[in-house]
């Protein structure tokens, strides 16, 4: 039964993963041909179409929070059925590995990429420049010197250099197909100082030096028929970029705003697992003690931070929080108000889970969730996952090792004070009378009832339990029967 109810919401859970991808598949399959609309002059002003343009900045070095930035956009470019992206860019280079996490985001995007180097791409900007289908320019932009280095500057070994060099240009050559005839031999002499740029006749790049060019220089004309080297065009901004595109009127722009959470989102990325153990164990600690304060507050804030650090990120969308109070919510009833019904509490824990890996998989819009995709998709969220709740088993036992005597301890395990020795099983037959002759007897609650606690009868306290729901502190209560535990009670008046 338990297998079966299980597999039954872990199924539940994929499903909602992939109808989620495959609406937003449809939503862009829904307008493929969106970014050719008619010329102006083929219909009224007020029957154009405009094409949506999704304009997300890149600036300063390239590192985890602009791919953040970058991820976040185009997610949100799809969702919006958005059918070019460009990206503003001014960078002096960065992180390899990040550059590549971008070139591969990038791919996902199902329409028009563009470039606007504004006003340098240098390095690591080149690459992902050369990911886009159009790469243009502001009167001073500048392009190239795209050679590897260390994080710190430094020149990297001549062995490892030659082996990664070789692999970025093969990388360019497989980006750049199709996106301009020289493109992949012009960033190949961006990336190695030892290759001789020649088009035709002339030498544009001798061996000994990398190359870099001015937005000038990249929109110069070789071969026959004549194609500009590397540049789409110049223009004075955006606007003039997308105006020489699509015309004055013919496109709408939604301008991605940067934010200073990108950056939280990667320190909060980087500890998810921390937060995930500390807030199940102070979730576990909250439904142990009466009542609602510090600890759950602090257990619902600490999952908050995973949440968001992975939808700043760009991971998840607000599905899996929705999910996870769907879950805390099943679990709350569970412990309250219909104690001993498994289900509940299982099904409540499931989707508590599931929200988490869900939350921190790299899901697209327009990329269905399937068996062979999910495990590239979910390892890395499962793990962590794994790991926060590791940490919360281990700060569990310490808890029940280091804090047997303090305050905490104290709330958490209800002690009586005159326990009676005839609410143990296998107690004394004189002692189980005198529980039994309790019933139908009045008593105050001492320490809560959620649902089992202590109440007070004529100076004496004992364990008890309500079959349902709560009472608080000083409510009064009937005794209804007696079990070998504790006694059963109800709240007088119901």
């Amino acid at each position: 039964m338990l297998a079966r109810i299980l597999r039954f919401w872990l199924l539940s859970i994929l499903g909602v993963l992939v109808t989620s991808a495959d609406e937003g598949s449809r939503a862009i399959d829904s307008n493929p041909e969106g970014a050719s609309a008619k010329p102006a002059s083929a219909a009224p002003a007020a029957m154009q179409h405009k094409v949506v343009v999704y304009v997300v900045p890149v600036r300063d070095e390239i590192a985890t929070p602009v791919l953040y930035i970058l991820r976040r956009g185009l997610k949100e470019a799809i969702a919006r059925k958005a059918e070019v992206v460009v990206l503003d860019m001014k960078t002096p280079g960065g992180a390899l590995d990040v550059t590549f996490e971008m070139m591969e985001a990038l791919a996902k995007f199902p329409g028009k990429t563009v470039t606007f180097v504004n006003d340098e791409a240098l390095s690591a900007g080149a690459f992902v420049s050369a990911t886009t289908d159009e790469i243009w320019f502001a009167t001073l932009g500048k392009i190239g010197a795209a050679a590897p280095v260390t994080s710190t500057g430094q020149d990297v070994d001549a062995t490892m250099k030659m082996k990664i060099v070789s692999f970025l240009k093969a990388e360019v050559r497989a980006i750049s197909a199709g996106k301009g005839r020289y493109r992949g031999q012009v960033i190949s002499a961006m990336i190695d100082e030892n290759y001789e740029l020649k088009i035709g006749d002339k030498v544009l790049k001798g061996k000994g030096e990398l190359l870099s060019l001015t937005a000038t220089e990249a929109l110069e004309m070789y071969g026959n028929p004549p194609q500009p080297l590397l540049g789409a065009g110049i223009a004075t901004d955006v606007d003039d970029l997308l105006s020489r595109k699509f015309g004055p009127q013919g496109y709408e722009i939604v301008q991605l705003e940067i934010t200073w959470s990108e950056r939280l989102a990667v320190w909060l990325n980087a500890i998810a697992p921390v937060l995930m153990g500390l807030g199940v164990i102070c979730l576990i600690v909250e439904f142990k003690t009466p009542g609602f304060g510090v600890f759950g507050l602090a257990g619902v804030v600490l999952l908050a931070l995973v949440f968001l650090g992975h939808y700043v990120a760009g991971f998840s969308g607000h599905e899996p929080m929705i999910l996870f109070a769907v879950g805390l919510l099943l679990l709350a009833v569970e412990i309250f108000l219909c104690p001993g019904v498994a289900v509940l509490a299982l099904s409540g824990v499931a989707l508590m889970l599931g929200s988490l890996v869900w939350a921190m998989a790299d899901i697209w819009p327009n990329e269905p969730v399937t068996i062979k995709t999910s495990g590239d998709i979910f390892i890395g969220p499962l793990l962590n996952l794994g790991a926060g709740l590791a940490l919360a088993l281990v700060l569990g036992l310490l808890l029940a090792r280091f804090l047997p005597k303090g305050w905490l301890w104290d709330r958490m395990v209800l002690q009586a004070t005159a326990v009676n020795p005839a609410q143990v099983s296998g107690s004394a037959p004189d002692a189980v009378a005198s529980l039994a002759s309790l019933v139908g007897a009045r008593g105050v609650v001492v320490t809560g009832l959620f649902p089992g606690g202590q109440i007070e009868i004529d100076g004496r306290r004992y364990e008890a339990r309500l079959p349902m729901g709560s009472a608080p502190v000083g409510a009064e209560v009937v005794v209804k029967r007696a079990s070998d535990f504790n006694l059963i009670v109800e709240i007088t008046g119901t």
